[in-house]
């Protein structure tokens, strides 16, 4: 009966929110589970809340577009990372930037958090990634992974690693403590976009330039499969409160539920049919409350569906 019921799954839209007057790029957990923020090329980070489907214009001081936004819950501060390589910090109590970090040469893709080392991680267009104190805000330290762009963080808590995803087309696990190199390896023909652990550890998706979805697992990170997903490069990817299931977002204005366990395609969203996205799909989040899934693209709407 369950692999009847997920064939048939079904995504209805709960509400299509414009507010944004450019391209949304950036998107994460808001001040509670029934809330989330956004950024783009229109310079001001959105927080929307999920339940009256209101925003509010959160920050505005940004000179440049944002590609990043992070939310710490635990220390009350948000981070925007822009096209112009700075990271804005901003106290969220306070709603007052506290501190602007200025050490990417190129657009800031992909900030992420880690409670257990107190550091936050940033993947950056010159192809450097950076780890900076959360106690000082400050930088620890940067590495340069290649001549492209860095573009995604990922952790796997379960093996105490870090993946990040390269425009060259690999992939780099580090030990999350030493920061020692574990694995490289080429994950994609072209850029690698995105990197995703699966709760609960086992496996590393990765999604490419190319269009592919590849799925590794952990042990010794050997390719299990590989989907020809989309028809153009995948952006992100967001499992289920669950864990049963994930979605992928793509430049080809598609998202693909997929079957967590046996990776199964079930389900296409796209506009024609199911009232998608317009343009690129950019970021995912899936959270908990009512099982919402957030999408955001270049067609300026955050969309917001439940499965039924």
């Amino acid at each position: 009966m369950e692999a009847v019921k997920k064939k048939n799954i079904r995504f209805e839209v709960i509400a299509a929110l414009k507010g944004h007057t450019g391209c949304i790029y950036a998107l994460d957990r808001g001040l509670s589970d029934h809330s989330v923020f956004t950024g783009g090329s229109d310079q001001f980070i959105a927080h929307w809340d999920l339940e009256s489907f209101r925003a509010e214009k959160f920050a505005t001081s940004f000179t440049a577009h944002l590609y990043s936004i992070c939310h710490i819950y635990e220390k009350q501060l948000l981070l925007a990372g822009t096209t112009d390589g700075s990271i804005h910090i901003i106290d969220i109590a306070q709603k007052k930037e506290v501190r602007i970090l200025k050490y990417h040469l190129g657009p800031v893709f992909d900030i992420k958090y880690s409670l257990k080392t107190n550091c936050f991680y940033t993947a950056g267009g010159d192809g450097n990634f950076a780890i900076c104190s959360l106690d000082s805000l400050s930088l620890v330290k940067i590495k340069k992974l290649c001549a492209e762009k860095a573009r995604s963080i990922d952790f796997n808590y379960d093996t105490s690693e870090i993946a990040v995803a390269l425009g060259s087309g690999d992939v780099f696990i580090f030990d999350l403590f030493s920061l020692q190199v574990k694995y490289g390896f080429i994950a994609h023909r072209l850029s690698s976009n995105i990197v995703r652990y699966s709760p609960d550890g086992k496996f590393l998706l990765s999604g490419g330039r190319d269009a592919y979805l590849n799925i590794w697992e952990t042990k010794n990170y050997t390719r299990v499969k590989s989907i020809a997903a989309h028809n153009w490069a995948i952006y992100d990817i967001a499992y289920s409160p669950d864990a049963t299931l994930f979605a992928t977002g793509s430049r080809d204005k598609t998202i693909k539920i997929w079957d967590a366990w046996n990776f199964e395609f079930l389900k296409r969203i796209r506009k024609e049919a199911c009232t998608g996205h317009s343009h690129s799909v950019n970021k995912l989040l899936w959270g908990p409350f009512h099982n919402y899934l957030v999408s955001v693209g270049d067609d300026r709407e955050v969309m917001i569906r439940s499965s039924i």
